[in-house]
């Protein structure tokens, strides 16, 4: 099997992938393993039943998929193709999936979803794979076409297509590869969704590298680490739900995690006594990093010594700058603004293209985090300049819940706001007005139920306050930070 397997990559050479020998074991699930052989077998076989359903060069091809080595072999088959990608989350309701496929126009999916299967003709990841020996070769896509399209929710509720090119997301790859110093001794585990542009980059990095990658269904503590321990992990992708799992754990003493180079905090803000405490009873250190659906690697911290108080530096690649909230001027070190970032690994566009301009200013990607640089282009991040929340990474558009809670008969008026959380990074709270207080309170518990049964699991409130007035500015915008300086939680970030 050849660098080709993974074509979104560019210029990988036996070197580059490290082999320590002719064939070895690179995937694992379950008590299954597989040999880089037998995935470049499998992904022929995929590539020409896809073929044979007319998947072409150029084209879009939904895939939603549990975290699965089917994920794994789907995704290198429709780049080999010459298609796109269009990651779409397992988590998601039907509202959600079809305003995906209708943003995005997908000619083919794939996947492991009933849902999908109800909205367009879906080839099933259950269906047996017939492994060949090799695929005929397809027309070689250039640099710039889009290789994978993820989703990122915008300011107006309604989630954004972040299309990623080859060229830019081979250099991502790159990056990350480069930053965690990952070869083919590194052995990783992932328990993220493969659909969100962390799990997507974890996975295709380590295979890049030459290492070894164990994928889970879902997220199970004690599984996460007794396989640190019999599969001899190396690097640890510990973001706030695990780390806090891991640092409340009973017997987490009763684990060998000695074969681990370090943990990686990334997605949410670290939790400084939390990731204190996983040290203090491991003896493992922490590594922190940053990024963006749209920029997949910011800044990462030294592998030795890293600090816990910021996210690094800027990787090679990548420049960073902070500007005014007022005025859109850079600001000197140690000064608090916008971070802005420039780097050819970031997204090509959003769809819809309208929200692409926007998201932009003199060229450089506006973030929308707030922070500052110390003079030693260290960044710490304080805030956000936009009212997005980010629940475990993932972005959640207060304007999308408010619609789904405004749909309810009981609700006069809402407004949805995030508020720290140690486990999650931010959890949703919602301040809600009733049509009729007289008749009694409505039950907090239906209510967001009522959110969830509409949305993602992460997009439901985790808690509502009734309150007698929204705060409104004369415009009609909602004073968010207002309730969340009245309603939220202190925070020890």
């Amino acid at each position: 099997m050849t660098s080709a397997s993974f074509p979104a990559i560019e210029g990988a050479s036996q070197e580059t992938l490290g082999r320590r020998d002719a064939d070895p074991w690179v995937l694992a699930f379950e008590d299954r393993q597989y040999r880089r052989s037998e995935l470049g077998a499998l992904t022929d076989g995929l590539v020409e039943t896809l073929d044979r359903r007319g998947v072409t060069h150029g084209q879009r091809v939904a895939l939603m998929s549990s975290n699965r080595p089917e994920f794994v072999i789907a995704l290198r088959a429709i780049w080999r193709l010459g298609a796109a990608v269009v990651l779409i989350s397992p988590s998601w309701k039907r509202g959600e999936v079809e305003h995906a496929l209708a943003l995005t126009r997908p000619e083919h999916a794939v996947g492991d979803q009933p849902l999908l299967a109800e909205l367009m003709p879906m080839l099933h990841l259950d269906e047996p794979i017939a492994a060949v020996a090799q695929a005929p070769s397809r027309p070689a896509r250039a640099p710039g076409d889009d290789a994978v399209l993820v989703f990122s929710s915008g300011t107006t509720g309604m989630p954004k297509a972040v299309r990623h090119s080859h060229a830019g997301f081979g250099l991502a790859v790159q990056q990350w590869a480069s930053a965690l110093q990952l070869g083919a001794r590194d052995r990783m585990q992932i328990v993220t969704p493969p659909s969100h542009i962390l799990g997507l980059l974890n996975i295709v990095t380590v295979l890049q590298a030459g290492g070894w990658l164990r994928l889970h269904r879902r997220f199970d503590i004690d599984q996460l680490l007794a396989h640190i321990e019999s599969d001899g992990i190396t690097v640890e992708m510990a973001v706030a739900p695990i780390a806090l799992a891991m640092a409340s754990h009973p017997t987490l003493e009763n684990f060998d995690l000695s074969s681990l180079r370090y943990l990686l905090w990334c997605a949410t803000p670290v939790t400084v006594s939390v990731a204190e405490a996983v040290t203090r009873r491991t003896g493992v250190t922490w590594v922190t990093a940053y990024g963006a659906s749209e920029l997949p690697v910011l800044t990462c911290n030294e592998i030795a010594g890293a600090r816990l108080d910021n996210v690094g530096r800027a990787v090679p690649g990548v420049s960073l700058r902070v500007v005014s909230l007022e005025t859109g001027q850079e600001l000197a070190p140690d000064e608090v603004g916008e971070i802005e970032a420039q780097s050819n690994s970031m997204m090509a566009g959003y769809l819809p293209d309208s929200a692409t301009a926007p998201a932009f200013h003199d060229g450089w990607y506006r973030t929308g985090d707030v922070g500052h640089l110390d003079t030693g282009g260290y960044l710490r991040i304080t805030d956000r300049a936009k009212e997005m929340i980010k629940v475990r990474g993932f972005q959640v558009a207060p304007a999308e819940v408010e619609a789904v809670l405004h749909g309810h008969p009981a609700v006069a008026d809402c407004a949805v706001f995030g508020v720290p959380d140690e486990a999650d990074g931010e959890a949703v709270m919602a301040a809600i007005t009733l049509r009729d207080p007289v008749r009694g309170p409505v039950d907090e518990a239906g209510l967001i139920a009522w959110v969830g049964e509409r949305l993602s699991s992460y997009k439901r409130p985790s808690e509502i306050v009734f309150v007698p007035e929204i705060p409104r500015l004369p415009s009609g915008k909602a004073l968010r930070r207002v309730l969340k300086e009245r309603h939220g939680r202190s925070s020890d970030y």
